[in-house]
């Protein structure tokens, strides 16, 4: 039996992808569920953050830790009821495994955790935003800065901790590509707003080899940019999703006032761009990128 993985959101997107590939790689995965599901090669043990609870045996003999779990941000229109449920779903998760791993002083080799490049703000135009850039002061920078927080929480009993900011996920599977990519293969793909706004990406194999190796090199640590590069505008990720499409891209854009009333605040989040680099990565690692071009991402996604 491999090296035992827990991972928190183990069902989402990034979640399925993620492991399949340590399955591949011989660890042992078992996932923490609000349900007691039964998943194919997973342990699935229960937990109820709003009850403190994580089902006995789960952090037994844990080698690696994978915090994945968190409220999508993008379902829904912001109220302070779902803002609240956007961040404790991302925070108090962490920290109740953090207690359980105290009281059982189990502690793992590694700790890896997402982020989000929200951190440096909904929308930073056209800075250049590394790791050492500050946090942004919006809702969604509040919910980075304070998930990152949560998971210090387990680097300080000891685990060596890396935190992923991620960007934009290409893949055909969930996430923001399908829905941009429906219009335009209904032939009226177009730019939101002023089309201008930096979209930072990342293919979703690239995104879980991160993952895996943030988790099995040891000089990884802190907070990484998990982006490729370049960054493209709004307006170029559509023309390339039409070209890939072989479709074409013919309506004017979508006027930012009608998202503002379509999805309320929540329209930040397509509004809103980020031009983010990944360099640490680059400077100090030597990971190479599967899908370093966007147009061969969204190729071997949509074609």
């Amino acid at each position: 039996m491999g090296k035992k993985v827990l991972i928190t959101g183990g069902t989402g997107l990034i979640g399925k992808r993620l492991t399949q590939m340590l399955l591949d790689k011989g660890y042992e995965v078992a996932f923490l569920s609000r349900k007691k599901t039964s998943i194919p090669s997973v342990q699935v043990f229960e937990w109820d953050i709003n009850k403190a609870y994580i089902e006995e045996g789960a952090v037994d003999d844990v080698h690696f830790l994978v915090h994945l779990a968190g409220s999508n941000v993008a379902e829904g229109r912001w109220t302070e009821d779902r803002k609240k449920s956007i961040l404790e779903s991302r925070t108090e998760s962490i920290r109740l495994i953090a207690r359980k791993l105290a009281e059982k002083q189990v502690k793992p080799a590694a700790f890896v955790s997402a982020s989000g490049i929200s951190y440096y703000g909904q929308d930073t135009g056209d800075k250049r935003n590394t790791e050492t850039s500050p946090a942004g002061n919006d809702f969604l920078s509040h919910v980075s800065v304070e998930w990152e927080k949560a998971a210090d929480e387990i680097a300080a009993l000891g685990t060596r901790t890396t935190k992923l900011r991620t960007g934009i996920v290409i893949s055909k599977d969930g996430g923001a590509i399908p829905k941009m990519a429906l219009p335009a293969r209904l032939g009226v793909g177009a730019p939101l707003g002023s089309g201008k706004q930096w979209i930072s990406w990342i293919h979703l194999d690239d995104m879980c080899r991160l993952y895996i190796e943030a988790l099995e090199n040891e000089n990884w640590q802190g907070a990484y940019n998990a982006v490729a590069a370049p960054p493209v505008t709004n307006e170029d990720l559509t023309n390339t999703i039409c070209k890939v499409l072989h479709r074409p891209q013919w309506l004017p854009n979508v006027p930012a006032f009608a998202l503002k009333l379509v999805f309320g605040e929540m329209a930040a989040v397509v509004l809103g761009g980020n031009y983010v680099v990944n360099e640490r990565i680059e400077n100090e690692t030597g990971f190479s990128y599967r899908y370093g071009d966007l147009e061969g991402a969204l190729q071997a996604e949509l074609a």
